[in-house]
């Protein structure tokens, strides 16, 4: 529940969101929810657990399990 708020005290800002499995993701917090963080990133792909988007658009929304959070920084 901890990850759940500091996503929330961040939603709008441009951050840095650390996973367990030692990844690192930088872009803005668009939207929250109980299970996910929707971060709207710059590299120009998107995915989540289970697909991966179109490499070639830009301003994709990435999609994180709450849940493989480490660490979040604002930037």
């Amino acid at each position: 529940m901890e990850a759940y708020y500091n996503c929330l005290r961040c939603k709008d800002r441009r951050v840095r969101i650390l996973t367990r499995d030692g990844r690192q993701h930088e872009g803005v917090i668009t939207d929250v929810d109980r299970y996910n963080v929707y971060l709207r990133t710059d590299n120009g792909s998107a995915h989540t657990s289970a697909f991966w988007g179109n490499s070639f658009a830009s301003n994709q929304i990435l999609t994180l399990s709450l849940f493989t959070l480490l660490a979040i920084a604002l930037i």
